[in-house]
């Protein structure tokens, strides 16, 4: 009985790992929008949305993981292809559509906006959201004292800031990043002085959200990575040692790479942090137990995962005043990304093999040569993006 047992936890497990394949290998995310508004006093606001036309096409948003889930994941990928004089063609008969469910509000008044320019970029490798720019462009009453934008839960989140400029004195001040979800506006953005500093607990809250969602469920490779540190122990201390050995060299590149200090192109650091990913896999099938050695390569990995970090913090943009709170919350959230991770798979394996001899052909094998030859797959693919 035992035995047929734990044949059938075999079998769902190699099916279930046999299944992650295609999921990981082809996911494909669609990001929040970019949003940027320019005040200026000459009367003039231009606002700059950065974002995947294709998406916005087929009215895939970010409520999807993969846009292969979406229902128009085909027509999705036709667009993908395009060329960017034959996606604008097919943009064109959208943009009444597009300004009909934005809006910008002065004082509480709509302001009339007129899509001014599209900038797309060569379609480049279909498995990255290609973004693309879309600027507006409005009048603006010189007496203006706030601003509310509104961009529709139907294209999905997105993250708007304000730019101050005084044309006169050659002067400008950014605001702080709002993170817009569930269909909601922007809080009033004062344009009567410079902008308030944002309150600390809202800059921990979304930087924390921000660094979870980094990880679950936006972060596929991270999370192989995490997967490939778990399967070589099922107990929890050298788990979450490991855990947080990794999160401290991740914030040690994340906070010199945001500084300035530290920079790699992304041409080196994705098929490196790919390769990671493999070089895991590859050594839970050939090691047997938990070696100290680990500790020294999961932190030294976690150092080139945390330049790919900063890419993330690159487009969401860091407060100038909460610089290192912004920083060590993003980190935070990530640590609880990582944890939700260990956590889930510790359960779920700790009860189907508390005490199975056949965890390591059942689990441990199989998993990491999904996850090597995942990462392997990675790394040509990215090879292949930025050759």
């Amino acid at each position: 009985m035992h035995r047929h047992l734990h044949d059938g936890r075999t079998r769902f497990f190699i099916s279930l790992l046999l299944w992650l394949i295609p999921v990981f290998a082809s996911s494909d995310v669609v990001k929040p929008a970019l949003v940027e508004i320019t005040a200026d006093t000459s009367g003039h606001v231009i606002i700059e949305v950065r974002a995947s036309i294709e998406a916005l096409l087929t009215g895939i948003n970010t409520r999807y993981r993969n846009t292969q889930d979406a229902p128009n994941a085909e027509a999705y990928d036709a667009l993908r292809v395009l060329g960017p004089d034959k996606l604008n063609e097919k943009f064109l008969p959208f943009k009444n559509e597009f300004l009909q469910y934005i809006y910008l509000l002065a004082d509480g008044k709509l302001v009339p906006l007129e899509i001014t320019d599209i900038d797309i970029p060569e379609p480049g490798y279909t498995k990255v959201p290609r973004i693309s720019l879309i600027e507006l462009r409005a009048g603006l009453d010189r007496s203006t004292k706030s601003l509310v934008w509104y961009y529709p839960e139907k294209f999905g989140d997105n993250a708007v800031r304000v730019r101050q400029v005084d044309t006169e004195n050659e002067a400008w001040h950014w605001s702080e990043w709002q993170w817009l979800r569930k269909d909601k506006p922007s809080e009033p953005f004062s344009l009567e002085e410079l902008f308030l500093k944002r309150p600390v607990h809202e800059v921990i809250g979304a930087y924390i959200v921000l660094g979870f969602e980094h990880i679950v469920p936006k972060g596929l490779d991270h999370i192989l990575f995490i997967l490939g540190i778990f399967l070589l122990s099922k107990h929890l201390k050298p788990l979450l040692l490991q855990v947080t050995m990794f999160t401290i060299a991740h914030t040690i590149t994340l906070g010199l790479s945001m500084n300035g200090v530290v920079e790699l192109p992304a041409r080196i650091v994705e098929p490196l942090i790919a390769l990671s990913i493999a070089y895991i896999g590859i050594e839970n099938i050939f090691a047997h137990s938990l070696h100290k050695s680990r500790l020294v390569l999961v932190f030294l990995f976690g150092l080139l995962h945390g330049l790919g970090f900063a890419s993330v913090l690159s487009d969401f943009g860091m407060p100038k005043d909460a610089f290192a709170t912004a920083l060590i919350s993003f980190n935070v959230g990530v640590e609880f990304g990582q944890l939700a991770v260990v956590m889930l798979a510790w359960l779920g394996i700790s009860i189907w093999f508390r005490s199975s001899p056949l965890y390591r052909q059942a689990v441990v094998i199989p998993a990491s040569l999904i996850i090597s030859v995942t990462g392997l797959y990675w790394m040509f693919d990215r090879l292949q993006l930025f050759a």
